[in-house]
């Protein structure tokens, strides 16, 4: 797939929390490659990447700014040029510069990738849907962790909690692709 004219990527909170001991297990072990893969693509086609970092205000948050899960994973850091949104909800539109940018872009359309799935990544794209953004999620390109219920009956697992996020954001609120999609790699 040859990407769009106006196509800007939005990589979405990918920091070192997610992985820190303690934490639940997560879904996707191709997260950083895919992600890394997307990236390198929209690079090389000249397009837009905008890396957005969550600042939890949470005190006990992994994300928070004193905490070394706050930092982007390595290879995810923004190359000279790349704008860095700073959020500290879920949504990266929200209390962020993020729509003005993409207006200045001159986004067509907003592509997002990143952690997590059913968390910062879906509400990112329900809110720029919302907003009269076309959106685009990169499926295999996002992660997110198992998570217990909420009637204390078990655990779902990450891989299912992402499924059910990609149907329903893809029913009313985005195109979905895969990373092959972008890069024109195999599946």
């Amino acid at each position: 797939m040859r990407l769009p004219e106006g196509a800007v990527l939005v990589v979405i909170d990918m920091q070192r929390a997610i992985d820190l001991p303690g934490r639940p297990p997560r879904g996707n072990p191709d997260l950083d490659a895919k992600a890394l893969a997307v990236i390198a693509a929209f690079r090389a086609a000249g397009r837009p990447v905008i890396h957005v970092r969550h600042d939890s205000v949470d005190a006990g948050s992994w994300f928070r700014p004193d905490h070394p899960g706050n930092a982007l994973r390595p290879g995810f850091e923004p190359e000279p040029g790349e704008a860095l949104v700073v959020k500290s909800v879920n949504s990266a539109f929200i209390g962020t510069d993020l729509d003005l940018r993409l207006r200045r872009l001159g986004a067509k359309e907003v592509w997002c990738l990143g952690w997590a799935s059913d968390m910062c990544v879906s509400t990112t794209i329900r809110t720029g849907a919302n907003m009269g953004w076309p959106m685009v999620m990169v499926e295999d390109a996002c992660d997110c962790s198992d998570l217990p219920d909420a009637l204390g009956e078990g655990t779902i697992p990450a891989r299912e909690i992402h499924r059910a996020h990609v149907a329903t954001l893809a029913a009313d609120f985005c195109r979905v692709v895969r990373t092959a999609d972008v890069t024109g790699a195999a599946a």
